[in-house]
């Protein structure tokens, strides 16, 4: 069977005019993977093509749910809170994890959850090229439902209501899809929409400032970028958010990549900021975009260490 299949992205919009033409599906706030499940044995496979099997055991225990079944399916491991709700702060506990040892520890503190919502291969065959309401169908027929892996129901036309609804639990939003739309691999479809209740925005660093008052020799800002056209622009400074734990990794993992120049193309963090490599994504929450092309208000939310930088692009 084939190894993995890149996931498909969605494009930032609003909801769509052709109501009845799509499938809405709730927005996870968790990491993407694909998942090969190939008759007893399972791996997972990041946005970046990164090996994330032995990150979540209590996923790859889906094997056993599908005994001589081969199948691919895409994805989204999510840690939930206390209310049910997904939260991308908790799974930033699961998300770096490699050592046996280590990811035992925080599956028992921090249990994911593996939220299917596509089917990608099957039994030899691949069904790409099935219409979106075609692969659902096939999907569901599978019964993935288990300790630490579901499938949740789509809804065809009524957006307007199933944001709603996501909006009163406090979720991200929702992702409109094409009821007869193919899969199209690695790419960002207009076929796929995803409209959001709350403005998220991944970006890269490429530099920090040093802490004052309270934080004095810690973390002071991360100073953040975007990618266009292959080149990073500055988008603003991002310094609320950090726990004492994410101030001290974020810090130490700048320090290992700092450099004498800046990444920045064109407008500049302010003096004083240290450069470093443009390598890790953070994500972050904020208020809008600013008409100079700045965030306004961001928060941290945590690293992103499923994606590659330089496929980082404004979403909205």
């Amino acid at each position: 069977m084939p190894e993995t299949v890149a996931p498909m992205l969605a494009r930032p919009g609003g909801l769509p005019a052709d109501d009845a033409a799509y499938g809405y599906e709730v927005e996870w706030d968790g990491v993407r993977a694909v998942a090969s499940v190939d008759a007893g044995r399972v791996w997972l496979t990041g946005r970046s093509g990164a090996d994330f099997t032995r990150r979540y055991p209590e996923v790859t225990a889906i094997e056993g749910a599908m005994a001589s079944r081969r199948l691919i399916v895409d994805g989204e491991v999510v840690a939930l809170d206390p209310r049910g709700r997904p939260s991308f702060e908790l799974l930033q506990r699961r998300m770096h994890l490699e050592a046996p040892p280590l990811v035992a520890r925080a599956a028992r503190e921090t249990p994911v959850s593996y939220v299917v919502f596509d089917l990608l291969w099957l039994e030899g065959s691949y069904t790409l090229e099935l219409a979106y309401r075609e692969r659902r169908r096939l999907l569901d027929a599978l019964e993935l439902d288990g300790p630490a892996w579901r499938t949740p129901a789509h809804h065809e036309a009524d957006g307007e209501s199933v944001l709603a609804a996501t909006r009163e639990q406090g979720l991200e939003g929702i992702i409109a899809k094409r009821l007869d739309s193919p899969y199209e691999p690695g790419r960002r479809s207009a076929a796929w929409i995803k409209i959001k209740n709350r403005a998220t925005q991944d970006v890269v660093i490429g530099g920090y400032t040093g802490g004052k008052g309270g934080r004095a020799g810690a973390l002071g800002a991360l100073c953040v970028g975007v990618f266009s056209e292959g080149r990073l622009s500055y988008v603003g400074k991002v310094g609320a958010g950090f726990t004492e734990r994410s101030l001290a990794r974020v810090l130490s993992l700048l320090r290992e990549r700092e450099v004498e120049s800046s990444p920045f193309d064109g407008r500049q963090p302010p003096r004083g900021t240290r450069f470093v490599a443009p390598q890790l994504v953070a994500r972050v929450e904020f208020a809008e975009w600013t008409r100079a092309g700045t965030l306004r208000a961001p928060v941290y939310k945590g690293l992103r260490e499923d994606i590659d930088s330089s496929r980082v692009v404004r979403e909205a």
